[in-house]
């Protein structure tokens, strides 16, 4: 447990340098001001970056109603599926699944998760949940329903999230890489890598599949990334700075992660690591 606790916090560190050294993350509202892309212009101009630099579109939020959220989950995966919340956690001995109650935030039912295993992200396809783990190489499968384990899969490096296009499972393992699998074989069918004017965006975490688009979380950001599933581009930055108020977190981990997305009501949701609240929002376009 301290081994894994520490490899934990040296992710946490390592992106922690990433974010500080990549100004498309760090910046609120200047994502993707890269001088690579500044177009061609006369002197004059070019002496005004800010103007002639390309940028990334980016959303702020307005929160829409917030619910409870149990403070003890460290939140890896989080969905709505037939109308119903669906939640993973992590952490060696503490990891499980769940079904929520959105409203009083209430765990309705759930299935643990043995150690040695760290639980991440999960996703339901058919009639089968599918649940990660970070650095065991292996995928757990179970009845959706009953939670009843039906089988289990193993991949090579790290798991981190999954989501669906209703076709493939969608995972992401930390890097700029995300993959499209079989469901019923697990096999990679294709890959792209995530960029933002030409830069890799690293680190990305929690998925949500929104209206043909993927939704990620940048680990240890506010920043949550829209990336065309075709070509890997980031076509807009969501920052959700603020979004928990200061005096709520308590740790050095309780960053945001985890997107629901309620397609039957068109309706957005969002949480965090040991967050005591869960958010549904509405995006307003800043730049």
């Amino acid at each position: 447990m301290a081994i894994l606790s520490a490899l934990r916090r040296s992710r946490a560190a390592a992106v922690a340098v990433l974010v500080g050294s990549v100004g498309f993350i760090a910046t609120a509202g200047a994502f993707g001001a890269c001088g690579k892309d500044v177009p061609p212009a006369d002197q004059g101009a070019m002496a005004d970056t800010a103007t002639t630099v390309a940028r990334t579109p980016t959303f702020g939020f307005e929160v829409v109603a917030s619910y409870p959220h149990d403070r003890t989950a460290f939140t890896e995966g989080l969905f709505i599926h037939d109308g119903r919340l669906f939640e993973s956690t992590g952490e060696v001995g503490k990891s499980n699944i769940r079904e929520v109650d959105l409203t009083s935030g209430r765990v309705l039912r759930k299935r643990d998760l043995a150690p040695p295993y760290f639980g991440e992200g999960i996703v339901i396809f058919g009639d089968k949940l599918f649940e990660l783990t970070w650095t065991s190489g292996k995928a757990f499968v179970y009845d959706w329903k009953t939670f009843t384990p039906t089988g289990e899969f193993t991949y090579e490096g790290e798991g981190w999230a999954l989501t669906t296009d209703g076709t493939s499972l969608i995972m992401s393992d930390g890097t700029p890489v995300i993959k499209w699998r079989d469901p019923k074989t697990f096999a990679v069918q294709k890959s792209i890598t995530v960029t933002d004017h030409g830069t890799d965006v690293k680190a990305l975490n929690e998925l949500e599949w929104i209206k043909g688009e993927l939704w990620a979380n940048v680990w240890q950001s506010d920043q949550i990334a829209r990336i065309d599933p075709v070509t890997g581009m980031v076509t807009g930055w969501i920052d959700l700075a603020g979004l928990l108020p200061a005096m709520d977190r308590v740790g050095t981990e309780d960053v945001l992660n985890g997107i629901a997305y309620d397609a039957a009501k068109d309706r957005y949701f969002v949480t965090g690591k040991n967050w005591p609240k869960l958010f549904e929002i509405r995006l307003k376009r800043r730049s």
